[in-house]
């Protein structure tokens, strides 16, 4: 499957009819739905037709959770149906990863009961942990593809059995989950969007099996998890992160 996009392959998405360029403006959008007819199309998607909505509102989602923004709709019959929306705005179309998630392994291990042994190989993987294998590629941590087979099949079969749970956490979250997901896409002065319901996403980025890299990552559907690196060598560069292409909803 792509993982890099031009304008004529996102042509099968919507087009804005107005430029946006962050969740306020989105917000925004939403909040001033009658006149605003890219935020119509936006509640069409949501599965309400505008003549039946009486009101929206749309507002910023508590911190530390999957959803960006709630958008409330009141309908005819004076029913309140909320959608939580995840966003991901590409500014690139031919480099549309995007960050899903990052933590430190000790916080992943809490989160999903990662046995301390694959707990210990993930440190490894990330530099959370030193290494003593003098024939590494990189001195501050190891690759995957430098475990033992045994070692890799500890840290494939853990995200083999926990794979619903990990794409789960990764896109919708825990408590509060996001039951949307928003994807933008800018190529020059035009702004595409597609709106999917997460079942839809959790269904498409679970796609395909878990598998070491020829890089020395690991591909769980089609999400990678990797070390965060970077940070200008900071404590942080050793945190496990994961990434994903939204534009793969398009």
């Amino acid at each position: 499957m792509a993982t890099s996009f031009t304008p004529a392959q996102l042509l099968g998405s919507k087009t804005a009819r107005a430029g946006f360029s962050n969740e306020q403006d989105i917000r925004n959008k939403f909040n001033n739905w009658k006149t605003d007819l890219d935020a119509q199309d936006w509640l069409v998607s949501l599965g309400h037709q505008p003549s039946t909505i009486k009101s929206v509102l749309a507002s910023k989602a508590p911190h530390g959770i999957k959803p960006d923004i709630l958008v409330e709709i009141v309908d005819s019959k004076n029913q309140t149906i909320q959608a939580w929306i995840s966003i991901k705005l590409v500014s690139n179309i031919t480099h549309g990863f995007n960050q899903v998630d990052k933590r430190w392994v000790n916080d992943y291990a809490r989160l999903w009961s990662i046995p301390p042994v694959t707990t210990d190989l993930l440190k490894l993987f990330t530099g959370d942990k030193p290494h003593s294998v003098t024939s590494s590629r990189d001195a501050r941590r190891l690759f995957l593809t430098e475990f033992s087979f045994s070692d890799q099949q500890s840290i494939k079969n853990f995200f083999t059995t926990n794979k619903s749970l990990i794409i789960s956490e990764l896109f919708e979250g825990r408590g509060i989950k996001a039951n949307w997901m928003m994807v933008t896409a800018k190529s020059g002065s035009s702004v595409y969007w597609k709106i999917e319901s997460m079942s839809r996403v959790l269904a498409l980025f679970s796609t395909g099996p878990v598998a070491v890299t020829t890089q020395g990552s690991l591909k769980i559907g089609l999400v990678t998890m990797q070390r965060k690196g970077g940070d200008n060598g900071r404590p942080t560069a050793n945190m496990l992160q994961f990434k994903a292409n939204p534009l793969l909803l398009f």
